[in-house]
């Protein structure tokens, strides 16, 4: 079997005659599209195309005899009645790739509680029936399309979580991977180089696989460490994804992190990332306000991190300082119904403080995280609570709606 390279003709006896790098074997360059049917998110989601010419091999058609597979496996959620589950499938490998798309080889993925939720009813946002499941994932560039600029073959990256979000100012709706996009959990994907950023070289790909989603959003909570200086302390809701990740950064940039959680046991855990670090186990502490007074010397917080929802609002700003503070919203957990009358709220104008309703972030957002943690060389092992195989996805997904965990959930897809 040949491949039809067209453009190349010309080269083929020059190439017979040098050796060109991974980079450059792996490029595509001008192909003959067969429109074979897209499987990811982009138009033109395909790679290598064989043609049914028979003649006799030449080192033009080897170059792209590559090591990728003609199949690659994914989980998909099932349809029906609620609670549904994941099921592994046999995806196609596309052939061809469109000038600015990037095959990714997906070398783990992280979970978010959006995923299960998904599977027990009452999500609020679109999703795609039969759906691959999954937003956050650390990468490796197998292939690359010829006009992509910034990216070369072995570069490490991560995909944005919502596609219409490159600069935080766009007009368009979310398009949200594993939601209304083909999400991550596969072993290749194909995006478009613009929707790609480069991920910190110091990470492991589990440690790099959490920041699509809680690292992001923890950033953009925190305010993207503006004006870190003049923050004393952070009160984090809950030891997840975000709450764990928005710690180590506030560790990182010298803020004093103050979280809450129902259980002794996950606030131990908790304790042992630093001597300095405040906790509440709201269960057993009648009043949180005034423990939080206590342990932030009368003063009161500058950011509340809200992952429970819009009920709690009211108390989340008696956590504030008096000047200046910030409340934002990231989750609901608890729902998203309020029993408070909208006057409870008057303490936003009394504390000149600020609501601010926080759905990840943008590229840029993205990008700007991936720096200082590789500038602070911040070590994301303490956010990993524990690891699944690929094909342990389902357990990976009972695990985390479980509640059990304490930090991220993460499934290793391949080596």
């Amino acid at each position: 079997m040949v491949y039809d390279i067209s453009g190349l003709t010309e080269l083929s006896s020059a190439l017979s005659l040098c050796c060109l790098d991974s980079a450059q074997l792996l490029r595509v360059s001008d192909y003959k599209y067969n429109n074979v049917p897209s499987v990811g998110p982009s138009s033109s989601d395909h790679l290598f195309r064989p043609t049914s010419r028979k003649h006799k091999p030449s080192r033009t058609s080897t170059l792209f005899n590559m090591s990728i597979p003609e199949t690659y496996k994914a989980f998909r959620r099932t349809t029906g009645d609620f609670p549904r589950t994941i099921v592994p499938t046999t995806e196609q490998m596309p052939r061809e790739l469109g000038p600015h798309d990037v095959l990714l080889k997906i070398h783990a993925v992280s979970l978010n509680y959006r995923d299960p939720w998904m599977l027990h009813g009452g999500y609020p946002s679109h999703m795609i029936d039969r759906g691959i499941s999954c937003s956050d994932a650390a990468a490796e560039v197998a292939a690359i399309g010829s006009a992509v600029q910034d990216l070369a073959v072995g570069d490490r990256v991560s995909v944005i979580i919502d596609l219409s979000n490159l600069t935080g100012y766009e007009d368009e709706p979310p398009h949200v991977l594993g939601g209304d996009v083909e999400g991550v959990l596969r072993e290749y994907a194909v995006f478009e180089d613009k929707y790609l950023v480069h991920l910190p070289k110091h990470l492991s790909w589990e440690e790099a696989s959490t920041i699509t989603v809680a690292g992001v959003t923890a950033w953009t909570a925190l305010d993207g460490l503006q004006s870190a200086n003049s923050r004393r302390s952070v009160l984090l809701q809950g030891t997840g994804g975000v709450s764990l990740f928005a710690l180590l950064l506030c560790l990182a940039a010298g803020i004093r992190p103050i979280i809450t959680s129902s259980s002794d046991k996950k606030l131990e855990r908790i304790r042992q990332l630093g001597s300095h670090i405040g906790t509440i186990n709201y269960k057993t502490v009648a009043d949180q306000a005034a423990e939080v007074q206590r342990l932030t010397d009368g003063k009161g917080v500058d950011i509340v991190i809200n992952n429970t929802g819009v009920g709690s609002i009211p108390e989340d700003i008696s956590f504030l300082r008096q000047r200046g503070g910030i409340v934002s919203l990231v989750g609901f957990l608890a729902g998203n119904k309020a029993d408070w009358e909208p006057s409870a709220v008057l303490g936003l104008m009394y504390k000149f403080a600020k609501l601010k309703g926080i759905l990840g972030g943008s590229k840029q957002d993205f990008i700007d995280l991936n720096r200082f943690l590789e500038e602070k060389k911040v070590s994301l092992a303490p956010l990993v609570d524990r690891v699944f195989a690929f094909d342990e996805a389902p357990a990976a997904f009972d695990y985390l709606y479980s509640g059990s965990h304490v930090g991220k959930v993460v499934i290793k897809v391949q080596d």
